[in-house]
């Protein structure tokens, strides 16, 4: 049996300028994102008997790639090229889907790694992280960014610049150690209660970056900017002026469509930056999932949001990526 794990992710800064419908165009991407130490789990094992069995959140039991109806699964064994398919995969997760924190990236990557691993081969992070946006933005054709795929691939805090090439670099954020521990402790992470479907606003991104849309275009020019800004303030040690931007990123986001927010989330919003927040925002694509506070007041902030009946996810980060756990 073959166990594989990828992180999930938060997003630092510049969340959105990863689209190919906006790094290609306008000079490249760039952002800073987080791994932490929640994780979609995949394991392989070759059965007894011929065929492909399937347990997600469904059970499958097929005779041949083609009739596999979970669509990642599909194209990854499609691009394994399994001549007589003998295999059974079962995928697991700490945090369902629709919350904000890259999961189909990470189950992509996870997947990989352990198909390939089951192969005997060796899958490096680039080449991992490629492979993974293939799948999903190449063969699958969703309007999906590269964030996810790649900071589950390498973990850790990471800087990545999405070149007009298609080309990706990736630099670990240099923030001294004492900094990146009081990042940690001051990151807080509240679920909201909405799960979305992340496609739909990103789908309106990339057609309106396709169009050329003078306001989406600027919006996302200003994101970049931000993250930049990010990036220099956490290498820096200015963790309070990282929380600041964090809000500013979060007015700026909610510009870019009318279904970044929601007047509870607003509300939400609102009593965490009452109660001892400095800065804010809703990770991912907006629309649900978790708010993430960057707290001066860490008791007076959990006990704003446990008023609001707001459950606290507590993570550290992790510096590990994609890796296999059991061979």
């Amino acid at each position: 049996m073959i166990i594989t794990r990828s992180p999930l992710r938060i997003s630092l800064g510049g969340g959105g300028t990863d689209l190919p419908s906006y790094y290609r165009e306008y000079g490249g991407g760039f952002l800073v994102a987080g791994a932490i130490d929640k994780y979609v789990y995949v394991t392989v094992l070759r059965p007894f008997t011929e065929g492909i069995f399937l347990k997600y959140s469904q059970l499958e039991r097929v005779d041949q790639v083609s009739e596999v109806k979970h669509r990642i699964i599909r194209e990854a064994l499609t691009l394994m090229n399994l001549k007589t398919p003998q295999i059974e995969i079962t995928t697991l997760a700490d945090i369902p889907s629709g919350t904000g924190l890259g999961s189909s990236g990470s189950f992509t990557t996870a997947l990989l790694k352990a198909l390939y691993a089951h192969r005997r081969e060796l899958l490096l992070p680039e080449d991992l992280a490629k492979m993974a946006c293939h799948i999903e933005i190449e063969r699958l054709g969703e309007p999906i960014g590269k964030q996810d795929q790649y900071i589950a691939a390498y973990g850790g805090l990471t800087c990545f610049t999405f070149n007009a090439d298609d080309t990706v670099t990736a630099v670990p954020l240099k923030i001294p150690i004492e900094d990146l521990f009081e990042l940690e402790d001051r990151l807080l992470l509240f679920f909201t209660g909405y799960t979305r479907n992340a496609g739909e606003l990103l789908k309106d991104q990339h057609v309106r970056s396709k169009q050329n849309d003078t306001q989406m275009i600027e919006n996302l020019h200003y994101v970049k900017e931000l993250g930049i800004r990010s990036c220099k303030a956490l290498e820096e040690g200015n963790i309070f002026s990282f929380g600041q931007l964090m809000q500013e990123h979060w007015e700026n986001k909610k510009k870019r469509s009318g279904g970044m927010s929601n007047p509870r989330i607003d509300h939400l919003y609102q009593v965490g930056m009452n109660n001892g927040a400095i800065g804010g925002k809703l990770v991912g694509a907006g629309g649900g999932g978790f708010l993430m506070f960057l707290a001066d007041d860490r008791s007076r902030l959990r006990k704003a949001m446990h008023q609001e009946g707001l459950e606290e996810l507590r993570f550290s980060f992790d510096f590990e990526g994609s890796k296999v756990v059991l061979n």
